[in-house]
């Protein structure tokens, strides 16, 4: 029996570790990578196996970084089955196919750049710079349908009969929209059979709505493996969800492996219950200037999250009433099935909307956009408002185009409610913001380069760390040492080289053996 640490491993994204015996193969999570373009396209494009060796895939929970490759490895014969929660299974409906719109429209762009780079020359003496504005807009006339939209099939051809490089999108919305087709959702605490000699039993991760932990029994050669896996640990005490489960059932309390998330090793969030006043000093202070709150969040988990909070102050009447919009269509859809799944909303939730009769999700200020109108028109929103877009990490999505109107403005302020890895654009304007922040905003201010364009960072940049879904080193260290789980080895994934390296000393210093494994690294499990 052994596993081999495919993704998630010295790095945060595109989670993947393979369990294997002489019967069975079952993938843990099976994520997408991001970051740079290029190196990300790369690592997504490249499976370190063969789809069609899998029994089945676990999926711990539906955020793109463990779940965004499942329609590339069904593309490539897959023919098991995708195992997870309920409700994972039904936000993964949502958030695989806005994955699939977003390969395709990114392939899409990129093909319409290259070949109208390619008309460009050809109108020139090579030198592009030459071209005029008529013949440019000609060309850019021919290739899109709109002012918006892209012709691909005069693009497509073009590329072809200049034997022009062709991008392929990763997968499409038919791919993505057939992988669904392979997953099974179970409730909590219920034993799976996921291979020929295993079985599967998931533990709330209190991460995200439907996150899971879970422990796998394996039988080889009549002995009998016991490995758990936390997928992302959640915070304690955190809104709407329950709290990451400390008490397994006896047949799950003795793991010869866990394999345990370090997204956060070496740092400690601030109080949970501090959040809501620090934001209304946030809203407060915004305001005050006449700016508005931009708030990069991720469409699943995030957003609700904050959605909840505002709900909360708004009924206080501790803030200035200004309209909320959710500008996200994936958040609208996502914000559905929360309303779905009351069966696992933590008491507080209950106590405070349900048993009110109000809805968590819902209130008189809180809009949901929906159309490329309705978004473009609020982008230019002068008067003070909230907007909360994805993408989360500032990769995609409308929150580009938000940013594009409200960076270079010092009344308003980027709120940072999340993580953001290395080499996005979201940890760009995070680092350059609070450098800024530091100097006393002294000085010329940043350039941020997006959309093809160099932006002055002059809005306020402030990171609310207590949003984070993810828990912190005292709160990991507080799920070993108080659940009843007996433990031989942990295996430390899903963090920065930096950050799992420091939380498996951590572990090893409070009396655990806990190690980091290497990408590819196979370890037999004893």
């Amino acid at each position: 029996m052994n596993i081999t640490f495919y993704g998630g491993v010295r790095e945060v994204t595109g989670s993947m570790h393979l369990l294997a015996s002489e019967t069975d193969r079952i993938l843990l999570d099976c994520g997408m990578f991001q970051g740079r373009r290029k190196e990300s396209d790369r690592k997504n494009r490249t499976l370190p196996f063969d789809p069609k060796i899998l029994t089945n895939i676990v999926l711990t929970h539906g955020h793109i970084d463990h779940s965004g490759r499942i329609p590339l490895v069904v593309k490539n014969n897959f023919k098991g089955r995708v195992i997870c929660t309920r409700a994972t299974m039904d936000a993964c409906e949502f958030l695989l196919l806005d994955s699939a719109h977003i390969q395709e429209s990114d392939a899409q762009y990129l093909n319409y750049k290259t070949l109208r780079t390619h008309l460009y020359g050809m109108k020139t003496s090579g030198n592009v710079k030459d071209i005029s504005k008529r013949k440019m807009n000609v060309i850019k006339k021919m290739l899109k349908k709109d002012r918006h939209s892209l012709n691909t099939d005069v693009i497509n051809a073009e590329i072809q009969k200049y034997r022009l490089e062709y991008i392929e999108p990763l997968y499409t919305i038919e791919e993505a929209q057939k992988s669904l087709n392979c997953f099974d959702g179970y409730p909590y605490k219920e034993t799976i059979t996921v291979g020929q000699n295993m079985t599967c039993t998931f533990y709330d991760a209190g991460h995200i709505l439907g996150s899971a932990m879970c422990v796998i029994h394996a039988v080889e050669n009549g002995h009998s493996y016991h490995i758990g896996y936390t997928g992302d640990i959640g915070r304690f005490n955190q809104p709407i969800i329950e709290d990451p489960t400390t008490l397994f059932e006896e047949k799950d309390r003795n793991l010869d492996l866990l394999i345990m998330e370090s997204t956060y090793g070496t740092r400690h969030h601030g109080p949970i219950e501090d959040l809501k006043k620090r934001l209304k000093k946030i809203i407060i202070d915004t305001v005050e200037r006449g700016g508005s709150l931009v708030i990069p969040a991720f469409a699943f988990g995030r957003t609700q999250e904050i959605v909840y909070i505002l709900h909360e102050l708004y009924d206080a009447h501790e803030v200035p009433r200004l309209p909320v919009y959710v500008d996200s269509p994936l958040a609208t859809n996502l914000t559905r099935v929360f309303g779905e799944h009351l069966e696992v909303y933590d008491r507080q939730t209950h106590e405070t909307f349900l048993e009110n009769g109000k809805n968590p999700f819902a209130f008189s200020h809180l809009k949901f956009t929906s159309s490329v109108e309705e978004s473009m028109a609020l982008m230019r929103e002068e008067k003070s408002h909230i907007v909360i877009a994805s993408s989360g990490m500032c990769e995609a999505g409308r929150i580009l185009h938000h940013l594009r109107y409200k960076i270079h403005n010092p009344k308003n302020t980027i709120l940072i409610v999340g993580f953001m890895a290395e080499n996005t654009l979201g940890r760009r304007i995070q680092d350059m913001g609070w450098e800024y922040e530091k100097s006393g905003r002294v000085g010329p201010p940043p350039m941020v380069k997006f959309l093809n364009k160099v932006y002055p960072l002059k809005a306020h940049v402030v990171r609310l760390r207590g949003f984070s879904a993810h828990a912190d080193q005292g709160e990991m260290l507080h799920f070993l040492k108080h659940s009843n789980l007996r433990l031989k080895k942990i295996a430390i994934v899903h963090g920065e080289e930096k950050e799992s390296i420091s939380f498996a000393d951590r572990l090893n210093s409070e009396g655990f053996s806990a190690f980091v494994p290497y990408v590819g690294e196979p370890v037999q499990i004893k």
